[in-house]
């Protein structure tokens, strides 16, 4: 749904495309032996290949172009049974060899679509252009000495592959929806973890204004350095307020790159746009065209997991859990993983709730992931069957999930040695409810009187005198008795 934006002269509306350039999860480079693991020393992972050593020849990573195509079938995209690796030429000092080796005009793969999980419940489907494989650049560091630019190359030559998408996204709140699906996707098949702290997914924003009901495109701009989801909303925010600004004071916006500043939530000028042609792309000598058989496409398509899409239609239809809590239970796969084992021969709706509610809010409290909680899948439907049978009350289930949480114990250990049993003895209940109605005489007055909202006082006091262990239902039905007859 377009995000418009409101001008002195009218409304505008943003035409937005994505640039993902995302980590190949490989051991090794894409054209080297040289290792891939995060947070090594500088220029301890860089092979002869890497640094550019005369005579080096590149030898492709049969792994990175298998996680390719195995990308290119999570996105329902065309696999090109034969690509090209191009050179594209420029120079930098982190960027040994002079150009990079990616493709150009033949990628791996070509169109494909992300379906959307918009906040009303509906879908929406934007288009993906392309994939291609590419190999990263060094690191230029600007902060390890007062003068001088050091060159780290761990990342020189780490796969990446650059997933384009079209021009089919219309404010902030669709990137975010298109980043994090695509993430989830990744992160299913195994292709990219998706750690855009880590440099591991990294995002290009291409973004042009018009006036709203145009349906030519404007001038666009390319926004680089973007590192976090939120950050690419930010930057999409300023952007389109800036051309506007631009265009409604009689301007044009210029075709550039430009970089985000995430110290003061801008984007700012960094060159001229460069063409296809300033590259001056041409296929790489050193490597001959990729060729795909398709007992290897077949084998890969056959080993694909159960993806976000599919694993939320199934909770749908399984389970009976809405759109939003089926999407929020599949975002990520340990999360859906997670819900199977605690929903087994249990309420799935009520397990959902436990899940969504009451275990993410506490683990978004303390920054972890459902990997790191502290109360195991078995242990929270554990929980459930004692609400489900009876022996505790949905609020005496909080105060135990919170021991749980604290303790990592199972809730029938802490059940048992706080006393937390839940009351069903009528007989019980019933001498608890004689004892509120008579210490509240002049209430019970009134509520015979036509006074019906003390009804919820007279519950509260009952929990109160037994310690909220008292079942609710049996406590609702023996006061409606008693304060009837």
């Amino acid at each position: 749904m377009a995000q418009l934006v409101e001008g002195e002269t009218g409304r505008w509306e943003m035409v937005i495309g994505l640039e993902v350039h995302a980590q190949v999860i490989s051991e090794a480079k894409l054209f080297s032996g040289a290792a891939t693991a995060f947070g090594a020393a500088p220029n301890s992972q860089v092979s002869l290949v890497d640094a550019a050593m005369p005579g080096m020849l590149p030898v492709i990573n049969h792994t990175c172009v298998e996680q390719a195509v195995r990308t290119g079938l999570g996105l329902k995209a065309e696999i090109h049974r034969e690509s090209v690796f191009d050179r594209k030429n420029y120079f930098y000092p982190d960027l040994p060899q002079g150009y990079q080796i990616s493709q150009y005009k033949n990628p791996i793969v070509g169109r494909g679509e992300i379906e959307l999980d918009l906040p009303d419940g509906s879908t929406r489907t934007v288009g993906i252009t392309r994939l291609h494989l590419e190999q990263d650049a060094g690191k230029s560091l600007h902060d390890q000495h007062p003068t001088q630019t050091m060159i780290d190359l761990n990342r020189s030559g780490v796969a990446l592959m650059e997933i384009v998408s079209e021009p089919d996204l219309r404010g902030p709140d669709d990137a975010a929806a298109y980043l994090r699906k695509l993430r989830s996707i990744l992160r299913y098949l195994g292709t990219c973890d998706g750690n855009m702290e880590e440099g591991s997914m990294r995002c290009d924003v291409n973004l042009s204004m018009r006036r709203a009901g145009d349906t030519e495109f404007g001038t666009r701009t390319e926004t680089k350095n973007v590192n976090s989801i939120r950050a690419v909303q930010q930057a999409i925010e300023y952007e389109a307020r800036r051309q506007v600004a631009v265009l409604e004071g009689g301007g044009t916006v210029d075709q550039e790159t430009r970089l985000w500043d995430p110290g003061k939530s801008e984007t700012r000028s960094m060159r001229s746009k460069e063409e296809a042609h300033d590259y001056r792309y041409f296929p790489d000598p050193d490597l001959l065209p990729l060729r795909l058989s398709e007992d290897l496409i077949a084998r890969i398509r056959e080993s694909l997991p159960e993806l976000p899409d599919e694993k939320k239609r199934r909770f749908m239809d399984s389970y009976g859990l809405s759109a939003y809590d089926a999407g929020v239970l599949v975002a990520e796969r340990a999360r859906a993983d997670y819900f199977e084992v605690a929903v087994a021969g249990r309420d799935a709706k009520l397990v959902a709730n436990w899940v969504i509610t009451e275990l993410f809010g506490a683990l978004n409290k303390t920054g972890r992931d459902v990997t790191d909680s502290p109360v195991s899948a078995g242990q929270l439907g554990a929980l459930v069957d004692l609400i489900a049978d009876d022996t505790i009350s949905g609020r005496i289930a909080k105060e135990v999930f919170a021991a749980m949480l604290e303790t990592g114990r199972d809730a029938s250990v802490i059940v048992e040695e706080r006393g937390l049993r839940q009351v069903t003895d009528t007989g019980a209940i019933a001498a608890a409810i004689d004892q509120v109605l008579a210490g509240n005489a002049d209430k019970v007055a009134e509520y015979k009187a036509g006074k019906d909202k003390l009804f919820g006082f007279f519950v509260g006091q009952v929990m109160k005198a037994t310690q909220g262990k008292a079942n609710p239902a049996l406590v609702n039905q023996v006061l409606k008795e008693r304060l009837s007859g």
